[in-house]
């Protein structure tokens, strides 16, 4: 490639990433590059912080009400798991961070370990 080409493809990228089509990222098609990390670095997933599990009759559930309490399988300081699109990604701890809870991450799973879900 000369150095003349060069402008055009970065253009040509540069158009790709704001009007490109459906499944194009960046407007690369191979290697990527800054643009296709880029949106993939802005992507949202859904991260679940389980406190434990419980199960409950029906009725035990339909009594509930404000200021009951259920009881989950997990004791007071026990690790708690961090999902990460519904996979296990790591294990916390319950933290306080001003007036609101927060997790304080203890240990990242093995990407072994986070490939099936829990």
């Amino acid at each position: 490639m000369t150095e003349e080409e060069l402008p055009d493809l970065a253009q040509d990228r540069a158009a790709g990433a704001e009007g490109g089509r459906v499944g194009d990222v960046g407007g690369a098609e191979a290697g990527g590059g800054t643009a296709s990390m880029d949106v993939v670095m802005s992507l949202e997933v859904p991260v679940t912080i389980e406190l434990g599990r419980t199960q409950m009759a029906v009725e035990d559930v339909l009594s509930l009400g404000r200021g009951s309490v259920i009881q989950l399988d997990r004791l007071v300081g026990q690790p708690i798991e961090v999902l990460v699109s519904g996979r296990p990604f790591a294990t916390g701890e319950v933290v306080v961070v001003g007036e609101k809870f927060g997790v304080r991450i203890v240990r990242i799973r093995d990407a072994a370990d986070t490939a099936q879900p829990t």
